[in-house]
């Protein structure tokens, strides 16, 4: 067992009293109250941080109106927030280390794949939106005006920044998730207050300090922690706030949603998936039985694009299935601070329970528990887990469980694979494994899911937009359509 030293300033950060940005000040909540944070691979208390109240909320946001409306960031140029960007990305790199095991210890998963993942892809990700400070365009218009034919007339078309952006995210991802909110919005020149997950606040926490440290204006970066049901709601009701990005379970998207069509906010909502995996019969079937393993069992399966339902052509079925629980079983389970450690801890008891009851589901129903279903601690532990013989229409294939669980289902040709795959009322991501170029372009269009991987899964570039059909959301994170969604259009016409 290799544990990893933790870094003076890792032990430091999680030591300091509890505060959050507001503005330019650092402060506890109103009423001085604060949460507990456990660390998932102990059950142990880490620290605590505070429990903002509304006002608190209300205070961010209007730190961020003032900073949008007033200060000097509403006058930045181009190559400025582009600048910022870049030294926010060169900070963040700086102290990757540090970021990586707050996020180990805060959230689970495995500092090293941290380090090498999720931070790296936040601070590529920072740099991508960085070129896009300088290119966002308008476009000039030859108009007729029928009403008017006599006239001559100038027009054209800005995009503008939205405003405030008011982010919520989840704790499966906190770093990269708060850097796919905050690069768009910061490229565009919009002001944000970011509240993280109840249960994973401290890299967000130490992001606000590299912002400060970047030198953006006050006000323009603010970050409450706080519970979804206080901090999360006041800050999705506040009428000061021109744009929602949230992402999380499918259920609390809904409830933003339609909280934000009552003033009409703009909304990006990344929700909830049930990805599926389909392994064709004349696909490189080693491959496909690594990939799909990795597809459900990276970050404990709290993926919300997870390969979580397994289609296999049939004659290969029993062998694919036992290449995975072969896989599973050989996967060593412990705190993300051992570099020997293949998966860590779900985030929480709570998480832990539900998994638990999806597996216990599974065994009434009468499917069978091909490897895994097993439960232990201290921490959060959930076995990585493979059930077969279970019907399409039963809960564990129609619901997100958001955990190591597989659920495996033959299939007997082309049609037969779509039509399970699209049955479903989420459509965020899907695989499929194969080495028939005409199959796969003949699946992908009538594959309902805004992200389709071939001969991998979950493979994410900043360049892509992510976002899903159905229940899996509205809009896109990444890529330009992630400017798009932090911008108006305004159209202008001059009379000559």
């Amino acid at each position: 067992m290799a544990i990893a030293t933790l870094l003076l300033a890792t032990t430091a950060f999680i030591q300091r009293a509890p505060r959050m940005l507001i503005g330019a000040e650092w402060v506890e909540a109103a009423d001085g109250q604060t949460m507990p944070l456990r660390n998932p691979a102990t059950g142990e208390q880490l620290c605590v941080v505070p429990r903002a109240t509304v006002d608190d909320v209300d205070r961010a946001v209007l730190a961020a109106r003032q900073a949008f409306d007033d200060s000097a960031w509403s006058r930045t140029r181009p190559r400025e927030r582009q600048n910022l960007l870049w030294k926010l990305a060169d900070l963040m790199q700086r102290d990757a280390e540090l970021l990586a095991q707050l996020e180990c210890l805060n959230n689970g998963k495995s500092a090293a794949v941290a380090q090498v993942m999720d931070v790296q892809l936040a601070i590529d990700f920072l740099r991508y939106m960085a070129g896009w400070a300088t290119k966002i365009e308008g476009s000039s218009v030859e108009v007729s005006v029928p009403l008017m034919p006599d006239q001559q007339f100038h027009s054209f078309i800005r995009r503008e920044a939205v405003g405030v952006v008011g982010a919520i995210v989840a704790w499966n991802f906190p770093l990269l998730l708060a850097c796919w909110k905050l690069g768009p919005a910061l490229a565009t020149g919009c002001t944000v207050v970011l509240k993280p997950a109840d249960e994973t606040p401290l890299t967000a926490l130490k992001l606000a300090e590299l912002v400060q440290e970047a030198g953006y204006p006050d006000g323009v970066f603010n970050l409450v922690t706080g519970t979804g049901i206080t901090a999360g709601s006041a800050l999705t009701r506040n009428p000061l706030v021109d744009k929602l990005t949230f992402t999380g379970s499918t259920a609390v998207g809904k409830e933003i949603g339609k909280i934000a069509m009552d003033s009409m906010t703009r909304v990006t909502l990344e929700l909830g998936g049930k990805s599926p995996t389909i392994v064709m019969a004349d696909a490189d079937l080693g491959s496909a039985a690594a990939g799909a393993a990795s597809a459900i069992f990276f970050n404990q399966g709290q993926v919300c694009c997870a390969g979580s339902r397994l289609y296999v052509q049939r004659k290969h079925f029993d062998n694919v299935v036992a290449d995975i629980a072969g896989i599973a079983n050989a996967m060593k389970l412990g705190s993300g601070l051992d570099t020997s450690v293949d998966m860590g801890p779900l985030i929480s008891a709570r998480q832990q329970e539900r998994v638990w009851r999806y597996i216990e589901m599974g065994r009434e129903s009468g499917a069978t528990i091909a490897c895994g279903g097993e439960q232990f601690g201290p921490g959060y532990f959930v076995k990585p887990t493979v059930i077969v013989d279970v019907d399409q229409q039963h809960s564990l294939v129609q619901e997100e469980i958001f955990g190591p669980v597989l659920v495996a289902i033959p299939f007997d040709d082309e049609a037969d694979a779509l039509r399970m795959a699209n049955d479903s009322p989420y459509g965020l991501g899907a695989s499929i494994w194969s080495n028939d170029l005409a199959a796969v372009h003949r699946m992908i269009p009538r594959i309902k899911s805004g992200s389709v991987w071939v001969n991998c899964h979950s493979a994410l570039d900043p360049a892509l937009p992510f976002g899903g059909y159905k229940m899996s959301g509205v809009g896109r994170e990444m890529g330009y359509a992630a400017i798009e969604h932090y911008t108006e259009l305004k159209s202008v016409l001059i009379k000559l």
